[in-house]
C-alpha cells in the first residue's frame, strides 16, 4: 500500500494544492500499485509510516499553526531522512527551510531543506515554468506569494526559472533534498507536470514503474509547456 499523506489540508489547501495526493493515487492506481490518502489535520499526530507526504500553499496565520503542529516529535523529518518522498508547494516549501520570517517575527523553520525565507516588496503572481535536472523538459505552474527565499550552502535548486519569478531571487525555483521537493508551483503541480507524479512514486517504491496511456493528462502537460 502507498501511504500519501495529505498534510493540513485545512491550513495548507488555499490553492488547490490538495490535488496533487488525488493525481498521485490515480497514477499509482493504473499501474496497480495500491494508495491511500490520508488527510492529517494539524490536531492530529502525523503519522510515521507515509511513503508520500505532500505540504501545500497557505496565508500567514494558517502557515504557522502548521508549522507549530509539524514541530512535534520531528516526525516529518525523521520520516524523509529514512527516504520518504516530500512535496511541499509555496508555504509548505517555506516551512521546511531553516527560517521563516514575517514582516513581524521570524520563525525557525524544520530544517529540512537549507534555505530562509524573508519578506519581499512586491507581489509575485502568474504563470511560471521552470526547467530542472530531473527531465529534458520544463515543468509549469502558477504562483502566487510575496516572499523571497535564498538557498544556503547544502541547497540545491529545484530548477531554473523560464518564466515567472520562483524563489525571487538568482533566477532559482525551490529546493531539494534527496527525496524532499520545494517548490512555488501551484496548478497543482502534478495535474500539470504528470511526469513529475511517475517520478515521485517511482522514488516511493524504490523501482521503475511502467508507462501509462493517458492522453488526456498528456496534451494538458503539453499545452501548458507551448505557451511558454
Amino acid at each position: 500500500m502507498l501511504e500519501i499523506i495529505r498534510i493540513h489540508n485545512e491550513l495548507l489547501g488555499t490553492y488547490g494544492d490538495r490535488g496533487n495526493a488525488d493525481v498521485l493515487k490515480f497514477r499509482a492506481s493504473q499501474r496497480k500499485i495500491k494508495a491511500r490518502i490520508s488527510d492529517i489535520s494539524y490536531l492530529d499526530p502525523l503519522p510515521k509510516s507515509g511513503d508520500i507526504y505532500l505540504l501545500g500553499g497557505a496565508e500567514d496565520a494558517a502557515q504557522l499553526l502548521s508549522l507549530t503542529a509539524l514541530r512535534k516529535g520531528s516526525i516529518l523529518a525523521r520520516a524523509a531522512n529514512k527516504g520518504a518522498v516530500v512535496l511541499a508547494i509555496c508555504a509548505g516549501f517555506q516551512l521546511l527551510g531553516n527560517k521563516y520570517a514575517t514582516k513581524d517575527e521570524e520563525f525557525a523553520g524544520l530544517g529540512l531543506l537549507d534555505v530562509i525565507t524573508t519578506p519581499g516588496d512586491k507581489r509575485l503572481v502568474g504563470d511560471i515554468a521552470v526547467q530542472t535536472d530531473l527531465f529534458d523538459f520544463p515543468l509549469t505552474g502558477f504562483e502566487n506569494h510575496s516572499s523571497v527565499t535564498t538557498l544556503g550552502a547544502d541547497a540545491k535548486a529545484f530548477g531554473r526559472v523560464l518564466q515567472g519569478n520562483g524563489n525571487g531571487v538568482a533566477g532559482l525555483d525551490g529546493a531539494v533534498n534527496r527525496n524532499v521537493f520545494g517548490t512555488y508551483l501551484h496548478g497543482p503541480v502534478l495535474a500539470r507536470n504528470p511526469e513529475f507524479a511517475d517520478l515521485l512514486i517511482e522514488r516511493a517504491v524504490g523501482e521503475p514503474i511502467s508507462p501509462i496511456d493517458d492522453e488526456l493528462a498528456q496534451r494538458y502537460a503539453k499545452w501548458r509547456r507551448a505557451l511558454i
